[in-house]
Formats: structure tokens, sequence, C-alpha cells
């Protein structure tokens, strides 16, 4: 992979620069903005560049309609997809070296009414995995989800929607694992991270490898650890199951709002409840939330609205109670919020959960009897991190707002 020089400003390029400079630059940028992807969205009269950062987009520049075929033409040859090809979707991968980084992005690219649409998936190769620390996870979640990793049978579900940490906390959990005495394999879509002494299968959709059959296979590989990168059906769900009650330790992800939820829907999906109750260990439920700029943090005192929010979390008697936020810096693009950590509610799987899952109760009822045991919540995890000076109010409540309403 070639070095990218550094670019100039980005609008500078935009008008007399060729297109691959004009790429490198975008790419340059993002990469120093750590952003995790690269929106490139057509319009009648010009093409939005946005990045994500931190999970949330923004707009850096909106560069004349008639570039367009010519930078999505750039991506495609970078990524060796079909130039010709406009009509059908295509998807991608891309390696390089920006600014020091050996990056590995992930292209999408899709046909609408207006032109191609490209979405670039950033990911830092050299960052590494992280811990389970260093994700967010602490105190008596931490311990106990620990406790549920050093198990050597059954299910560990991570839960949350789209672009909730999932991945990350399942790579983190494969780094406490992996050690001489495992045989760790695992099916994943895509391959985020090689991980050394761990077999990545990747799914292949196109030849009829996808996540039940490479989970099958993975049995014929006398497996102590199995990590499924989601369970999307039934057949999924049924392997993983067979594969815990048979002496395996399954890790994989659901999409749902909490940690309740990843029981009631397995069932939804046609498991037995029994097979539910007898299988699964815990459900680690996630979101990601933005930190405070450490550089232009300030202190401040909350409003009577904030305090009624933290309620029971504090004591009526604090009434000096101290909140932060961040005021926006060079550091952090003036945003007031650098980098993001999880927020997590875990769910083990007790004898009186059993016996609710048994019973068919719904997900609140087992909410309830979680609860009744120490259970805490997205909320309650929120609210600690807000009290400790790490996120605020804001960002609890725009990631747990909608879980709420529902």
């Amino acid at each position: 992979a070639t070095e990218f020089e550094s670019p100039r400003d980005l609008l500078e390029l935009t008008e007399e620069a060729p297109i691959i400079r004009l790429l490198n630059a975008l790419l340059m940028e993002a990469v120093k903005e750590r952003a995790s992807d690269i929106h490139i969205e057509p319009y009648e009269k010009s093409i939005d560049v946005r990045f994500r950062v931190d999970g949330i987009l923004r707009k850096v520049l909106s560069p004349p309609k008639i570039i367009q075929d010519a930078l999505v033409s750039r991506i495609k040859i970078m990524s060796d997809l079909d130039i010709a090809e406009k009509r059908l979707p295509q998807d991608g991968r891309i390696r390089l070296l920006v600014g020091g980084k050996d990056i590995d992005i992930r292209v999408s690219i899709i046909p609408t009414s207006l032109g191609e649409r490209a979405v670039l998936r950033l990911l830092d190769r050299r960052v590494g995995i992280l811990s389970l620390e260093m994700i967010g996870l602490e105190g008596p979640v931490l311990d106990t989800f620990n406790s549920a990793l050093a198990r050597q049978n059954g299910i560990i579900l991570v839960t949350g929607p789209t672009g909730s940490g999932k991945t990350t906390t399942l790579y983190a959990s494969l780094l406490k694992l992996n050690t001489e005495e495992r045989n760790i394999i695992t099916v994943e879509d895509p391959v985020e991270y090689q991980l050394k002494g761990i077999g990545q299968i990747q799914v292949n959709p196109r030849i009829g490898l996808n996540f039940a059959t490479g989970l099958r296979s993975i049995l014929r590989q006398d497996p102590d650890v199995m990590m499924v990168g989601e369970i999307r059906d039934l057949e999924t769900a049924e392997v993983a199951v067979h594969a815990s009650l048979t002496g395996h330790l399954v890790l994989s992800t659901l999409h749902t709002n909490d940690a309740p939820g990843a029981i009631t829907r397995l069932i939804d999906m046609g498991i037995e409840p029994f097979l539910v109750a007898s299988s699964l260990i815990c459900v680690l439920a996630q979101r990601l939330v933005r930190i405070i700029c450490p550089h232009c943090r300030e202190s401040y005192s909350p409003s009577p609205q904030e305090l009624e929010y933290l309620g029971n979390a504090i004591r009526s008697e604090n009434t000096g109670l101290v909140l932060y936020r961040g005021q926006g810096c060079d550091k952090c693009m003036g945003k007031g919020y650098l980098g993001r950590t999880g927020i997590f509610e875990l769910l083990k799987v007790t004898p009186d959960v059993r016996s609710q899952i048994v019973e068919r109760k719904d997900a609140q009822a087992i909410r309830l009897t979680a609860i009744n045991e120490g259970f805490k919540t997205l909320q309650a995890d929120g609210i600690n991190k807000i009290l400790s000076g790490i996120t605020t109010l804001e960002e609890v409540l725009r990631v747990t707002q909608k879980d709420s309403d529902s």
C-alpha cells in the first residue's frame, strides 16, 4: 500500500484537483477525524460527502455533480469492482496505508434514481482489539460477564441495534478467551480483524456458506469456543443451541432493544423455551455513548429537569451535585465529545429467570424478575457514567429514549 501525501484543505482541492487527489484527501481527512464511515450521496445538482464520527453523521463538503461518476468509478477501481455495472449493488474491499495507518475499507455501492451512492467503512487494523474494561464494562457487570466467559458450555448473547458496538464486545470476549488451551473458531460477516490463534471463517452466501453451514463445519473441528457473528434465522439458532448443549461455549449477537427482548426473540424464531432456558447463560445489551472531551470538559449545576431524570440515583440531600459537559475545542472539532464508550445491561439466566422462560412469560415479566434479583438497566448504567463525568444526560437519552418510548 502506498502512503498518501498530506492534502491541503478539502474545499481547495474540489475544483481543480484530479479525482484521485480528491479521494485521497477524503480518506486522509476521514482517518484524521477518526471517522468510521464516509458517505458519498448523489443529489440533483451536487454530491454530499458526509463522515460518521463517534456515531454522528456530519457533512464535510458538497462537490459539483459533474464529478460524481468519476469519483464512484475511482472507488470501484480501488476496490476491484466492475466500473461498467451501474444497475446493481456491488460490495468490495480496499486496503491502504493512510497517514501511517493500515486501513481496511469495506465498500458498498448501490444504484439510486440520482446515480450511484457509495459508503466506505473504515477499520484501523493498528488499533487492535480492545479489552472488556476498555469498552466500558466495569464493576459487578464485568465480574458476572467474566464468570460467564469462564463457563465450559452455553450461549452468551450480545444484543443491541446496528452500530451499538456488539462486534467490538465479541472481539474483546475472544481476546479474554484466547489461550493456548482453547480451540476457538468463528463464523463472521465480514471478518473485521484478524485474531492470531483463532480460526476465522468469512461467510459467502454465493457458494452457500452462511452462518448455519459455517457453524456445522466448526463442530467437526473439535472447538472449545465458537463465535457466530449473528443469529439471523431459526437454522443458525438451532445449530448454536445444539452446540451449546453438547459441551461448547457459543458467543453471538442479536438485534433487540434490550436483554429480556433477546430471550423472547429466540423463542419467536422457533426455539423451544426449555432449550433456550437450558442453553442460555446470559444476555448483554449495549449502546454506545460519546465521551465528554477531556480537553474542554467543564462542570455545571444540573437543572431541575436533569435532577428529576437522575431521580433515585442521587440522594435527595446531595444538593451540591455537579455534572460535566464539553465546551467544544479544536481537539474535538467543537463537538464537546471525543471517542465513545459503552453502557450495558447484563441479564443473567438465574433459576427464577429460567422458570419464566419455560413458562413463556413475556420480556416485561422477565425484566421484572431480573430487577428483583438486582438487574441494572441500560439507563442505570448510563446514569452511573453521567455521575462519573464520562458522558452527558443528552447522550444517554439519545441512545435509550427509543427504548422507553416503545
